[in-house]
């Protein structure tokens, strides 16, 4: 297993979307996830999905934030819609094996104006 890439940060409008890529190696992770870490935060439970394709999702991104897998490109997504200015922060994205270990992405930045 190697670290997650992640990819498709950027600056954009309140309203804007965006879609944010992680590639990752290997086929054992039993579920993948997105956090973020806003200025002077914690990081903070964004969405995830299992390798069966169940989904989660914090309250504050419900219905706005897409998380999806691409089994045959070892690809994981966050499509973001109607984005907020709130929503600005350095998104990660994680993989994690049955055993409970954890790799990291390095993180992308998203910036929204408003």
């Amino acid at each position: 297993q190697v670290q997650p890439v992640e990819s498709g940060g950027g600056l954009v409008q309140a309203g804007g979307s965006l879609r944010l890529s992680c590639a990752f190696s290997g086929s054992s992770f039993i579920s993948f996830s997105w956090h973020r870490q806003a200025p002077g935060k914690q990081r903070e439970f964004v969405a995830a999905i299992t390798r069966a394709g169940s989904t989660s999702y914090a309250n504050s991104v419900k219905g706005r934030f897409t998380i999806s897998r691409d089994n045959t490109k070892n690809v994981q997504y966050l499509q973001m819609n109607s984005l907020k200015p709130e929503d600005t922060a350095v998104y990660y994205c994680g993989c994690f094996l049955s055993s409970g270990t954890a790799y990291w992405g390095q993180g992308t930045q998203v910036t929204v104006s408003s």
